[in-house]
């Protein structure tokens, strides 16, 4: 069976971004995306500007109203099924605290929920996933990480608890895959990759994968995410190289546990890859 990935040079489509947001700021920043939208921000002195919704396959774009006196936001973007409204979700670091704000989409302004629960999320961008949003976190009571999930619905926030792996593991992300909440949890020999298959089911949590880390290879350190899996086991993942702060696309055939390192053509520098799929939906709507 021919694999999903292969392993010749690929041609990519680059697509800029709008020419207006090229005059007045920097570049984009951090880029998270639900139904072929993508939200990102742009730098724009000090800080970032507003976010903008963008979907690249219909070349339209929408400017969100900014989040006054709050420079340092990271932003998140979801579904809300039940009011079939899509909702940018702000983090913004405010003093000793998280502050949550919330834009519902074909509105002009931001609203505060209750602030983010225990310490904040060890990364401010949280995962979409079933009309939720979630973090990684630490519980200074139970002395435990656990994740933090924002019902988009309700704005409500519940706690998620973590499979059970070896002390030795550390965590480093939360991510999706195969339309499950995942976690990827390594030590110095391998990457685990455990996903929850029933949404808020500690039970359901199963650990798809050891991937055995190939630092002998001379060009990759630690793992960072599994992008994408493939119907016959094998597994596209974004690496670090030793030599600098860079990331590398690697195919991981996960039936004979060989790597695969695929050219991109006119790909230079730093690159943070995201799985993308197309739609029709305007983000103006």
């Amino acid at each position: 069976m021919p694999s999903d990935f292969p392993t010749f040079t690929i041609n990519q489509t680059q697509l800029s971004y709008p020419d207006c947001l090229k005059i007045e700021y920097d570049s984009p920043f951090y880029v998270c995306s639900c139904d072929g939208i993508l939200c990102f921000t742009m730098y724009s002195g000090p800080g970032v500007g507003p976010p903008v919704l963008w979907n690249p396959s219909i070349r339209t774009f929408k400017i969100l109203p900014p989040l006054d006196n709050k420079p340092f936001s990271a932003y998140n973007f979801g579904y809300d099924h039940c009011s079939d409204k899509y909702k940018i979700v702000a983090v913004s670091l405010v003093e000793d605290r998280e502050e949550v704000s919330v834009h519902t989409l074909g509105t002009d302004t931001w609203r505060r929920i209750p602030d983010f629960p225990y310490n904040g999320p060890f990364d401010r961008f949280g995962i979409f996933l079933s009309g939720t949003v979630n973090w990684m976190s630490f519980d200074n009571v139970s002395s435990s990480c656990v994740i933090v999930s924002l019902d988009l619905e309700k704005e409500l926030y519940q706690t998620l608890s973590l499979p059970d792996f070896e002390k030795d593991r550390l965590i480093r992300t939360l991510w999706v895959l195969r339309d499950c909440l995942c976690i990827f949890v390594r030590n110095d020999m391998f990457l685990d990759v455990w996903v929850m298959k029933q949404y808020g089911n500690k039970k359901s949590w199963t650990r798809l994968y050891r991937v055995p880390h190939m630092d002998n290879r001379g060009l990759l350190c630690n793992y960072t995410r599994v992008l994408y899996i493939s119907e016959d086991e094998i597994l596209l993942m974004d690496f670090g190289k030793l030599e600098c702060y860079q990331s590398k696309l690697v195919v991981y055939d996960s039936k004979d546990g060989t790597l695969e390192i695929p050219t991109i053509q006119n790909i230079g520098g730093w690159i943070h890859p995201e799985v993308y799929i197309e739609s029709l939906i305007s983000p103006c709507s």
